[in-house]
């Protein structure tokens, strides 16, 4: 069990962080690299994850985005169709109608990609990028989700609900290295370099059920966890809760670490609300992922739908 740490100790870890803080760029990728972990992508690695393709059966991990979608405050969603039921104008002799859909909403809502310019520490970004260099009112000009290519790999589920042995995890239970490596070593599955790894807790499920409750914290993953995971070449991190890391975090005096740990100090991308209930009820721990995000210009995050195929 967790327990506060005592002040004396809170000001070692936070010298400590900031003492580590100097070590994490330039990135061993290159001084000018923005792309990090997509760099372990490769043309073999599509033809491996291919090969793990038996019956064709297809997976969508995306949530619905919609009115009600639960979303970190103050993400909103809104939908507009123009024209109207059968009001708007016609065109030419043949009467040709239709709809259009103006939206409005944050891109981070529902399940989504966290790009390298989503989180920073103290306005300083992956590869020591500063916020003032890059960082528009208009959008990005470095590590926008628009210049990635598309993600199409090795996937890996892992089951931590088998793991801890309950249907759901409960907010403030942490996975770390033990706990990852224990349930890979009892599924029969590695985790290695350009993978993308998936967790199922179950905390998903209260969705529409207890929204209070969903966003007020998750269990997910700790640093010592991203950390490890980083080291294994993996090129996205997600999992069926809202912000993948564990909510209470393991130092209360910490906010995000494990999203400054694999966005802003190891160019690991996150990927949250992964729907991956019937992959899970299905045993699919290793899959072929795919990956075409949005390429919204200049853009930090995007709304996805992934798929898993077996």
């Amino acid at each position: 069990m967790r327990t506060r740490l005592g002040l004396a100790t809170c000001l070692i870890c936070i010298v400590s962080l900031a003492q580590e803080d100097t070590d994490w760029y330039p990135s061993k990728y290159g001084a000018d690299d923005t792309l990090v972990a997509i760099n372990n992508l490769s043309e073999q690695g599509t033809v491996n994850a291919a090969k793990l393709v038996k019956t064709g059966k297809v997976y969508p991990l995306g949530v619905l985005t919609g009115w009600e979608t639960p979303a970190y405050p103050p993400r909103t969603f809104s939908i507009t169709i123009l024209d109207g039921p059968g009001t708007g104008a016609t065109q030419g002799e043949n009467k040709t109608s239709g709809n259009d859909d103006l939206l409005v909403t944050w891109m981070g809502i529902g399940s989504q990609i966290d790009g390298l310019g989503h989180i920073g520490i103290d306005h300083v970004y992956y590869n020591g990028l500063k916020a003032e260099d890059f960082v528009g009112m208009t959008g990005l000009t470095e590590l926008s989700v628009d210049r990635l290519p598309p993600i199409v790999t090795r996937g890996v589920l892992l089951d931590m609900t088998a793991h801890f042995g309950v249907d759901m995890l409960t907010e403030g239970t942490v996975f770390n290295s033990a706990e990852i490596q224990a349930q890979a070593a009892a599924q029969e599955v590695t985790i290695g370099n350009g993978d993308v790894v998936l967790f199922y807790t179950g905390w998903i499920n209260l969705t529409g059920v207890d929204n209070e409750r969903l966003m007020s914290g998750e269990p997910g993953l700790g640093v010592d966890g991203a950390a490890w995971l980083a080291k294994q070449g993996v090129v996205a991190v997600g999992s069926d809760t809202w912000g993948l890391e564990v909510i209470p975090h393991e130092n209360v005096e910490l906010a995000f670490p494990v999203h400054q740990e694999l966005l802003t100090k190891n160019g690991v991308y996150i990927l949250e609300n992964m729907d991956t209930r019937e992959l899970a009820k299905d045993e699919g721990w290793e899959f072929m992922f795919v990956l075409g995000q949005p390429r919204f210009e200049g853009s930090v995050q995007a709304v996805i739908n992934p798929i898993a195929i077996r």
